[in-house]
């Protein structure tokens, strides 16, 4: 019989095996109202529904994508056919997951600062949520750099939530992505992003040890180490890639079966390039593989053409798989700029 600990392993290597990544489609109702606005988009359950049965039905999705990240709406949703989101994702041989944190809330006595809540009660929405199908969960921890932040006790307060988190999802055969992020807004420099995360990884893994979370059944959800978007020296992409290396492989343990980058904000070809020169710079010289789990990275175009429209469907099915697979031959090292192109000129 397979214990919990050897199902949340056998999820892990599933995660990041054949050069796949994860799709996060886990947007709060807020945050996605809130970019259907943008796009004149009714800000309802049934427009979120029908946007989330177009990601989910995307003809080949499952070449590129192993895993899809849920929002709680959005696992309880169905197809406009009656059929369980759920059951669609299982069918197409991809691995359900679910977002479990309630979101980042200012830190008390630290102003500037963010814990992320969520751990009350978390045992029992895990059980539901393995009753339901999930088999990975996420939760993410956002660090703020800025003038004298991160503090210490930002830091040690969401590295700690993030492995008590981990933990209770080892118990529940649940796998646990863990993300702490030092978020891309602000002016700080390439090489104070790298010391932060480098500080961040560092504090999250004594934690996960401490808690006793067993690292092959985890993956870790990491930003790239960048510039801040108003930092006026925007490096290159393969500064970017020898950066974030060299701070993945001081902090991370070999054990981890999985690094999957998120985007953060960045645009869906500069997410792809860096990746790509990620993967192509470090081959064979790092203990775990390069993935990815993007949001808006994958989503965006595919949201700007839908703008809620029946008729754009599967042209918005295109844009996304497009984006899927442009991640899958970053994996492989293999993108080029050309495959952007070819895509515009084919669909032109």
């Amino acid at each position: 019989m397979t214990t919990k600990i050897e199902q949340s392993i056998e999820t892990a290597r599933k995660l990041v095996a054949d050069d796949k990544g994860l799709l996060a489609m886990d947007e709060s109702n807020p945050t996605c109202n809130k970019r259907f606005a943008k796009y004149g988009i009714p800000q309802t359950v049934e427009a979120r529904r029908a946007y989330r049965e177009l990601i989910i039905t995307t003809p080949g999705l499952n070449q590129c994508i192993s895993g899809v990240i849920l929002y709680d709406e959005t696992i309880r949703q169905q197809k406009k056919s009656g059929t369980p989101f759920i059951r669609v994702i299982e069918q197409a041989e991809i691995v359900p997951g679910i977002k479990v944190d309630i979101g980042a809330k200012s830190l008390a006595g630290h102003p500037g600062e963010k814990i992320t809540e969520g751990l009350d009660g978390l045992r029992d929405r895990l059980k539901e949520y393995f009753d339901m199908g999930a088999r990975f969960a996420k939760w993410r921890a956002v660090i703020t750099p800025g003038d004298g932040i991160p503090s210490r006790a930002c830091i040690a307060a969401n590295a700690q939530a993030l492995a008590r988190y981990a933990a209770l999802c080892q118990e529940a055969g649940v796998t646990p992505v863990v993300e702490p992020e030092v978020l891309m807004e602000g002016d700080h420099t390439l090489a104070r992003c790298g010391e932060l995360t480098e500080e961040l990884l560092r504090a999250v893994f004594i934690e996960l040890h401490a808690q006793g979370v067993t690292l092959e059944g985890m993956i870790l959800k990491a930003n790239m180490v960048l510039p801040g978007l108003a930092c006026p020296q925007q490096e290159d992409v393969d500064k970017v890639a020898e950066a974030t290396v060299k701070c993945l492989m001081r902090a991370v343990p070999a054990a981890v079966p999985g690094v999957a980058f998120l985007s953060g904000g960045q645009s869906c070809e500069l997410a792809s390039a860096r990746l790509n020169a990620m993967n192509i710079r470090s081959k064979g010289t790092r203990p775990w593989p390069l993935a990815f789990s993007f949001a808006r990275a994958i989503q965006q175009p595919a949201l700007e053409i839908w703008k809620g429209e029946d008729s754009e469907v599967a042209a918005a099915q295109d844009a996304l798989l497009h984006r899927a697979m442009c991640n899958r031959a970053a994996r492989r090292g293999e993108y080029t700029p050309a495959m952007e192109e070819t895509f515009v000129t084919q669909h032109a």
